[in-house]
């Protein structure tokens, strides 16, 4: 029978919050299933349009054989994701991280496929790589799922990659969206008017990865010679966090862009906020060391989390890091979901 209903594709098209999924580990550094599916549901319940999973947030040590979590986190985001889509009725797209050349990302993509997911998020990490061997290694993945492109900043493993290779990736007919993460204005401008060039630019959504200024890339037209092009949502690993709240800003972002006056000013108000959030989250200060302990810490605080573990037992908060995600959950109370989690947590954790 025909529906009119959205697909998993149509939400990443039309734009949604998307939080990069961390990983829920026992104090032995075990996979904490438990919690693992409950952070799946938070996320879900709490208005993301999709998960991301097996990326950065989610640690890529994942993939080691001596750790051989993978596939188990995989498959567990994936199930459960499926069960609240049955029991709500909306549709959430499951993108999964696919790492290094090409024969392992499109193995990586093969797994991904088997298990339902409806998008690959494609690794620039790959060293040694040309742009002509990153674009073959997208077309070879594209051939599996569709492919989200991915522009990562250098601070963290990413490179510099030219508008013509953006063009070219946006020309592919596997691109369903490009992720832009350079945390750079130019670069970010790059990005978007390369693929206005493309043939296909209607087709591929923008998405920003830019934690510095997100509020900045979503507020942001860009008038091109095809036409006027948005980000349409952020796939975020600030948005692991506080996601009920992402949830309402992306709705007021689009209530500013329809002419809201109001809209307009809170979401202005709060854009240095969320940058200074983000700043705490992410460690700046430290160098990023902390990014992904300071997800978790967010997390543990609001009981979705036990600890804030990660596979590398080194990799761990700042020194005070805590400190600043006090102060930045007491600066802006819009930011934090505490309540929203209290409520649902017993739920979640079933």
């Amino acid at each position: 029978m025909p529906t009119d209903r959205p697909t998993p594709l149509d939400v990443l098209a039309d734009g949604a919050v998307i939080p990069a999924h961390p990983l829920a580990l026992t104090a032995d550094r075990r996979l904490d299933e438990r919690r693992q599916r409950a952070l799946t549901r938070y996320y879900l319940d709490a208005g993301a349009g999709g998960i991301a999973v097996a990326v950065h947030t989610t640690q890529f040590a994942i993939r080691e054989p001596q750790v051989g979590l993978l596939r188990p986190v995989l498959e567990l985001a994936a199930e459960t994701a499926a069960e609240s889509t049955a029991a709500s009725g909306r549709p959430a797209v499951r993108i999964a991280g696919a790492c290094g050349y090409t024969a392992q990302a499109v193995a990586e993509a093969e797994l991904a496929a088997s298990l339902g997911y409806d998008a690959v998020l494609l690794s620039p990490a790959v060293p040694g790589a040309n742009e002509e061997g990153l674009l073959e290694r997208a077309r070879a993945v594209g051939e599996v799922l569709p492919v989200i492109g991915f522009y990562l900043q250098e601070a963290v493993g990413g490179r510099y990659l030219s508008p013509s290779f953006w063009a070219a990736l946006a020309d592919q007919p596997s691109t369903a969206a490009i992720k832009i993460a350079p945390f750079d204005r130019y670069r970010t401008a790059d990005v978007v008017r390369a693929v206005a060039t493309a043939g296909r630019a209607g087709e591929v959504a923008l998405y920003t990865g830019n934690d510095d200024d997100i509020v900045g890339d979503l507020l942001t037209p860009y008038d091109t010679a095809a036409g006027r092009r948005w980000f349409a949502g952020g796939l975020l690993g600030q948005w692991a966090v506080w996601t009920r709240p992402a949830a309402g800003l992306l709705a007021d972002v689009r209530r500013a862009r329809a002419g809201d006056h109001e809209a307009l000013l809170r979401c202005l108000a709060r854009r240095p906020q969320l940058t200074d959030a983000n700043s705490a989250v992410f460690d700046v200060r430290g160098g990023f060391r902390g990014c992904i302990a300071g997800v978790h810490e967010v997390l543990r605080r609001q009981g979705l989390l036990a600890g804030t573990w990660c596979l590398d037992p080194g990799e761990a908060l700042s020194p005070g890091q805590a400190d600043e995600l006090t102060r930045v959950a007491a600066a802006y109370p819009w930011l934090t979901d505490d309540d929203f989690v209290k409520e649902h947590l017993d739920d979640w954790l079933r």
